[in-house]
């Protein structure tokens, strides 16, 4: 109940997006549906941003689109971070999240290839594998 006043008091601010953030990757996918499904009546687009620290992220991503959320982040080979939860992984991989959407219908206009490139040139100037799972796998026809 809390989340959805403090969702009120922002959507009366008139922003061009509500955006509902699980920094520390605890949300699970009925708790985003009926967070960004009574967010979405507050007549301001919602989107969603989520980690995958207890491996929920592209369900809880999942869940938010079909809840009505039009905006989702997420970050190539899921860099990121929390600085107030030092345990918690980075963002959820754009790459990993693009293939999800594109293999239930949802188009998002993203080339998925590309993706897939920055994916492996970001490992290499790194020097590190990254969260992502999708660059190492490759896509399924």
């Amino acid at each position: 109940a809390h989340v959805l006043e403090l969702a009120a008091e922002i959507a009366a601010a008139g922003p061009d997006t509500l955006l509902l953030a699980d920094t520390i990757g605890v949300g699970v996918p009925t708790q985003v549906e009926r967070l960004v499904s009574q967010a979405a009546t507050l007549g301001v687009p919602v989107g969603g941003h989520f980690h995958n620290t207890r491996n929920t992220g592209y369900a809880n991503a999942l869940a938010a689109v079909a809840a009505g959320a039009t905006v989702l982040d997420a970050s190539v080979g899921g860099l990121g971070g929390c600085p107030f939860a030092p345990r918690a992984t980075g963002n959820i991989a754009t790459e990993d999240l693009v293939y999800l959407l594109h293999g239930e219908g949802i188009e998002t206009g993203v080339d998925i290839d590309s993706l897939i490139a920055v994916s492996e040139w970001l490992e290499t100037a790194l020097g590190r594998p990254l969260e992502g799972q999708l660059y190492r796998a490759g896509t399924f026809p």
